[in-house]
């Protein structure tokens, strides 16, 4: 969908951008700024897509003709990209989703699309884990379910305490990957296997 920066909800986003540029020392009307009010709300809009979306309904349709697979489905390394609700800066790394079935399974891209619908959102880290996590074990009721995010606050990295390079890493758990340590562990045996990268 086209931004339209003409819109009152926009123009307001607007005017308070410009304020926050006076309110740092900048002058909104210098030729380099000039354009700013207008390409933050509309990178805004991208970076918080989620508030518009439902995540539970990228997990609707599924698949029943499995031949009955019940048995571990991981889809690892999803690129994640959030803004911490504290400071509004962002935080990035890898989301690792998996399930074990009990007789449906959803598109794999759908998983993906549940973690992105979260993460577009002002977020902490334990709580979008915690919703990623949730969707899943409602939406299917499987077996169980396993949510790990690994990843990286600027808030932490590039102000404050400023330690670059530390790493967050946050898990929720259901089900059989509670209660079975051989499914335990064979969720952190894939996780940590080495992958091919062409």
């Amino acid at each position: 969908m086209e931004f339209d920066h003409t819109t009152p909800a926009n123009q307001a986003g607007m005017a308070h951008v410009k304020a926050l540029l006076q309110h740092i020392g900048e002058d909104p009307e210098r030729e380099g700024l000039r354009e700013t009010p207008k390409r933050v709300i509309k990178a805004m809009t991208e970076h918080f897509a989620g508030y518009h979306e439902d995540p539970a309904s990228f997990l609707l349709k599924t698949f029943e003709e499995v031949a009955g697979y019940n048995d571990l489905v991981m889809v690892s390394d999803i690129e994640l990209h959030s803004h911490c609700e504290h400071h509004m800066v962002p935080f990035v790394g890898l989301a690792h989703v998996a399930y074990i079935p009990s007789g449906r399974v959803v598109g794999l891209s759908k998983i993906a699309r549940v973690v992105d619908a979260y993460a577009k959102r002002l977020q902490v880290q334990e709580k979008l884990t915690a919703q990623i996590a949730n969707t899943i074990q409602e939406a299917l009721n499987p077996q169980g379910v396993a949510v790990i995010l690994q990843c990286q606050h600027f808030c932490m990295c590039y102000r404050g305490v400023k330690k670059p390079g530390s790493w967050t890493t946050t898990s929720k758990l259901t089900g059989v990957f509670m209660t079975n340590p051989a499914s335990r562990l064979e969720l952190f045996t894939l996780i940590n296997s080495p992958k091919r990268r062409d």
